[in-house]
């Protein structure tokens, strides 16, 4: 693999990171480099440079995705993810939608309905989480529905997180009917006034989000979870970053409400060992030999 996917990876310090870390070798190889793919993607994006520039690099990364998908590539990242995709049999158009999500933050900068910002949660995070199922294995085609009410569910818990950064650049993700619907202007977000409006409005938002975790939840099977506790550790821990935005009365503006390291590697941890506990004893009887998951 390469080292600059890894690299990429460990780096990142996210919740990727401790959640994806204790995955077998192969798989967890495999995972870092759709990583380090989307943080990327993702970089062009971010990084400062003027929206123009960064449409031109958009554009040219996803015609050397192409590319690299035709074996021609000279990016070893992509040509990594080239191989990832066509061992774990990865749908190519997962790669594309998320490129596509980050060239929508490059003309738009509000979002009217949630249908609209639905959309977008599902071309940044539920794309990913389409990759990762593939790599992850899996028996059941519910599995497609877990990924994408999971990364719904992310993607909405890191916009409640993150509603004064966005401000800050000018952002609004949170649907305008949403603000119009509880009596907060787009002028209280981006001055970042904490008012009992405010409060209303986070509040459902929070339970949406709170809605797609149990979407999310209810359509993984006893069956599949073995193959998704990599996933189910994100699951733990975004859903804990929600309830300690509720459990700070909403007040996203005085502080970035965050889970610390030694909590994050704790969650992990649990999943890991109860996995192992679990299905441990599959690998040394004949049961293993004929429940894995199928060939993705």
């Amino acid at each position: 693999m390469s080292a600059t996917a890894t690299a990429i990876t460990r780096s990142s310090n996210t919740s990727f990171y401790y959640s994806f870390s204790l995955l077998p070798k192969q798989k967890r190889e495999a995972i870092h480099t759709v990583y380090a793919f989307c943080r990327y993607t993702d970089d062009i994006v971010d990084e400062e440079r003027p929206d123009r520039r960064k449409g031109v690099l958009l554009r040219k990364w996803r015609m050397e995705l192409g590319r690299a998908m035709r074996g021609e590539s000279t990016y070893p990242l992509l040509n990594q993810l080239s191989a990832t995709a066509h061992r774990f049999n990865i749908p190519v158009e997962h790669f594309y939608e998320l490129i596509h999500g980050m060239e929508i933050d490059l003309v738009k900068n509000r979002y009217r309905t949630f249908d609209e910002l639905r959309e977008y949660c599902y071309l940044v995070a539920s794309s990913v989480g389409l990759m990762c199922r593939k790599i992850f294995g899996y028996r059941n085609e519910s599995t497609r529905d877990y990924a994408i009410n999971l990364g719904i569910a992310l993607q909405l818990t890191n916009i409640l997180r993150d509603v004064a950064d966005d401000a800050r650049r000018g952002r609004i993700y949170i649907p305008l009917e949403d603000l119009d619907r509880f009596g907060v202007t787009e002028e209280d977000l981006l001055q970042l006034r904490y008012t009992p409006q405010f409060v209303a409005l986070m509040r459902f938002e929070c339970e949406r989000a709170s809605y797609y975790f149990d979407v999310a939840r209810n359509a993984l099977k006893d069956e599949d979870k073995r193959f998704f506790f990599a996933a189910r550790i994100m699951w733990s821990i975004y859903a804990h970053t929600l309830n300690r935005i509720s459990a700070s009365d909403y007040n996203v503006f005085e502080r970035r409400i965050s889970i610390p390291k030694l909590l994050k590697l704790l969650i992990a941890f649990r999943y890991w060992l109860s996995h192992e506990l679990k299905y441990s004893w599959l690998k040394r009887g004949t049961l293993w030999d004929h429940q894995v998951a199928p060939r993705p």
